[in-house]
């Protein structure tokens, strides 16, 4: 099987990896661009299961993240004791990975072929004969001309995401407060190291000296030495109408984009690598290398689930925003239940992974 990926990006560096390990021909075209910087503070947390998917298929994955035991979600009303926290019995519940180290990792694949073209369109495609083409580029001609019907949802916020170090603590907790003007989480790095993401009910980019001002406001753990800059990103949420054309299948971001108060876009993409690792098994197995195949399976297990869990996702943000017009009333009462219902409990940590 000869497959194609379209986009030199982090969520087809993985796929890459992952494919050339089933022994698939792959290419990964795109064009000319700029590298990520290596400047660049960004954080990816990945969950339990999803980290032991990518060390089967990534060598070395294991040298990377650092792992998080427990996630403690807190409110702007009370911020000594927490609504909830999020546990599984004899795991980690995720672990944190800078953006820029998992990139160097899995482009260092000895295996990777890269191509590069100024302008392709699908004719340019078709000639190379790929038996799939799996795209996760947003600019591209072909993603404009068959992949832009989305139902889409402007925050019209930033998230900020920024990098503090401190004293030295064990560091094993993730901490979530939603405070009266957006979700600010801390994200364990290192035992001195920690990650900052707070996403702002306004479009207006925050300084490093706002930040860190709203950072020792709602900070009663960490002794801190430094920031780091901040880095700043506009929020959409955003699905994709339909995945395929032809062979064609749209991956990653392009077919979903959530909030990133819980931590899962890049999860999500995650599950579909895993999901997508199945169906190649199965149908290599049949004989069976017809991409349109492949692709029209993937949307029929996955279409459904992706947009669910993004709205699941959107309705958490949208339910904390509304709670704190409220003193928090409703998450108080909301998470009582579940904290006397193990059932409930039980489930809301599995769905946290």
């Amino acid at each position: 099987m000869k497959i194609c990926l379209l986009g030199n990006n982090l969520t087809n560096l993985v796929l890459a990896n992952l494919l050339i390990k089933k022994k698939i021909e792959v290419d990964i075209i795109s064009q000319p661009q700029k590298t990520v910087s290596k400047k660049t503070i960004r954080t990816i947390a990945i969950s339990e299961e999803n980290y032991k998917f990518l060390k089967k298929y990534i060598k070395r994955f294991d040298n990377l993240g650092w792992p998080t035991e427990k996630i403690k979600i807190f409110s702007n009303k009370n911020k000594s004791s927490e609504l909830f926290e999020f546990r599984n019995k004899n795991s980690n519940n995720f672990y944190l990975v800078k953006y820029i180290e998992f990139y160097n990792l899995v482009k260092k694949n000895k295996l990777l072929k890269f191509i590069k073209l100024k302008n392709y369109n699908i004719n340019i495609l078709e000639k190379l004969n790929y038996n799939l083409v799996i795209n996760s580029e947003y600019s591209n001609s072909i993603t404009k001309k068959y992949f832009k019907e989305k139902i889409i949802k402007n925050y019209r916020s930033l998230a900020h995401t920024a990098i503090i170090n401190h004293k030295k603590i064990e560091n094993k907790i993730a901490i979530q407060i939603f405070t009266n003007n957006g979700p600010l989480a801390f994200l364990p790095l290192s035992k001195n190291q920690t990650s900052i993401v707070f996403t702002n009910n306004s479009t207006k980019p925050l300084s490093k000296k706002n930040l860190l001002e709203i950072v020792e406001k709602n900070n009663d753990k960490y002794f801190i030495n430094k920031i780091s800059d901040v880095e700043t990103f506009s929020i959409k949420f955003s699905v994709l109408r339909n995945y395929i054309f032809k062979n064609i299948l749209s991956f990653g971001d392009l077919i979903h984009k959530v909030h990133p108060l819980a931590g899962q876009g890049f999860n999500m993409t995650i599950r579909d690598m895993r999901s997508l690792s199945d169906i190649l098994d199965e149908h290599i197995k049949l004989g069976i290398n017809d991409g349109q195949i492949i692709a029209q399976k993937f949307q029929e297990n996955n279409k459904h689930l992706n947009f669910i869990y993004g709205v699941g996702i959107d309705s958490i943000n949208s339910f904390f925003k509304y709670d704190n017009t409220f003193k928090n009333v409703f998450s108080d009462n909301v998470f009582k239940i579940i904290k006397g219902n193990k059932i409930l409990n039980s489930y809301a940590t599995f769905i946290s992974n």
